[in-house]
C-alpha cells in the first residue's frame, strides 16, 4: 500500500457521483514516488509523497 514515509499520508475513501447522483465506493491514492533522501550524510530509499517532495526543496533539505 502506497504511504508517505514522511507525512503519513495515505488512501483516503469517498464517493464517485454520476450525473445521475448515484454514488459508487472509490479509493483515493496519494501521489507516492520512491526516492532515495541522503539523511544524516546516509542513502536512505523512502516513499515520499510529491507535497512532501516539493516541501522538502522549498525548504532547502533537498537539491
Amino acid at each position: 500500500m502506497a504511504v508517505c514515509e514522511i507525512t503519513g499520508k495515505g488512501k483516503m475513501y469517498g464517493h464517485n457521483v454520476s450525473f445521475s447522483q448515484r454514488k459508487t465506493r472509490k479509493v483515493f491514492k496519494p501521489n507516492v514516488q520512491k526516492k532515495t533522501l541522503i539523511i544524516d550524510g546516509k542513502k536512505v530509499k523512502c516513499n515520499v509523497s510529491t507535497s512532501a517532495l516539493r516541501t522538502l526543496k522549498k525548504k532547502g533539505i533537498i537539491k
